[in-house]
């Protein structure tokens, strides 16, 4: 006996096919793993169109249903064909993330940690992340989108380190591809994009350090900060939470480097400071060498906070307060937004700024 949900029929006589020919002439060929669309179909008892129907518009589907046909999938292991569905659809079910340059034998822990959240959220969505990077020796990074949208591999494009007036979010733009952007975009360009609001993050490192009584304080991150979006609304940020909580800010210029300026917090003329805030982690890691350089202890001494929460944190001693970003559901956003405009929406007309979380730790409380 077939059961077939309301409204999840083979055509629009409203009749199901249990046997699985659904009218298409005879069985399909077995996929590698053996079950086909017209096993689940006969298992579950439902018509080709309801287990498709389950795979790509499960909001069409009634819950009992929904919840047999998954079972039977899960039980017989099949697999879309997804090479069929990109040929009907045009959908390629993957997203390219232009990866930024990176050293592999010192790569950048923080982005690693964002492509790991970036593809979780792609297949928990049915896509997959392709990784592509312009050729070697050259920076202009169109070609190869271009070399992409060429070759129809892709159903849009995930950036990130996303700068002032970024020359690859005007390039896409042009083109008229979905793309979203973990970075604001500007005014002029589509709000298609997520961001960490970095200036409330130093805000909530001021009232900690306020909290906790310290009166000066000093600020440690690149001078050369200005093109840099994320790390100069970091120090805005502090420098305006530090007056709004009554803080003493000294920043040393880092022009001689960032130890020579944590060196100089240390010995300000007016008194070393009682607590360092770093843009970075890896800032915050100069600090502690500043720190037991003078023969001082962090934390007990000198309270020092970091911004990105890598694992290291955890590991140092003591163990590193840090700003921790929340990279699953950043990226669960962007890949949200991104699809929305695959199916057919528009950029957004605004973009999505979240809240990171204080992690405090020995560093700063002791």
């Amino acid at each position: 006996m077939s059961v077939t949900a309301a409204g999840d029929t083979d055509g629009p006589d409203g009749s199901a096919s249990p046997n699985g020919a659904g009218g298409s002439g005879g069985p399909r060929r077995r996929r590698r793993g053996g079950a086909t669309i017209e096993h689940v179909a006969r298992e579950a008892g439902v018509s080709r169109q309801t287990v498709s129907n389950v795979l790509n518009a499960p909001e069409r589907v009634r819950p009992e249903t929904l919840e047999r046909v998954r079972a039977v999938i899960e039980r017989l292991g099949y697999q879309p064909d997804q090479s069929a569905r990109s040929l009907r659809t045009g959908e390629r079910r993957t997203l390219a993330y232009l990866a930024p340059v990176d050293d592999p034998h010192d790569p950048n822990p923080l982005m690693g940690g964002f492509l790991e959240a970036l593809v979780d959220a792609a297949g928990a969505a049915g896509y997959r992340v392709l990784l592509f990077r312009p050729r070697p020796g050259t920076t202009d990074p169109t070609a190869a989108v271009d070399e992409l949208i060429a070759a129809r591999q892709v159903d849009g494009f995930v950036l990130a380190d996303v700068l002032a007036g970024d020359l690859r979010v005007r390039h896409l733009t042009s083109t008229g591809l979905p793309f979203a952007a973990f970075g604001r975009t500007g005014p002029d360009m589509p709000q298609s994009w997520v961001d960490i609001d970095n200036a409330a993050a130093m805000d909530a490192v001021a009232a900690h350090l306020a909290e906790r009584g310290h009166r000066r304080v000093g600020y440690l991150g690149p001078s050369d900060d200005a093109d840099l979006p994320w790390l100069a609304e970091r120090r805005r940020g502090f420098r305006e939470a530090a007056g709004r909580h009554g803080l003493e800010l000294v920043a040393e210029p880092a022009e001689a480097g960032l130890a020579a300026a944590a060196r100089a917090l240390l010995r300000a003329p007016a008194g070393r400071v009682t607590a360092v805030a770093a843009a970075t982690d890896l800032c915050a890691l100069t600090a502690y060498e500043a720190v037991r350089g003078a023969g001082l202890a962090v934390g007990a001494d000198i309270a020092v906070v970091g911004f990105h929460d890598l694992p290291l944190c955890r590991v140092l001693q003591p163990p590193l307060s840090s700003v921790r970003l929340p990279l699953r559901r950043l990226a669960s956003e962007l890949v949200d937004g991104l699809l929305a405009q695959i199916r057919g929406g528009e950029a957004p007309p605004s973009g999505v700024l979240l809240a990171a979380e204080l992690i405090v730790r020995a560093s700063s409380t002791t």
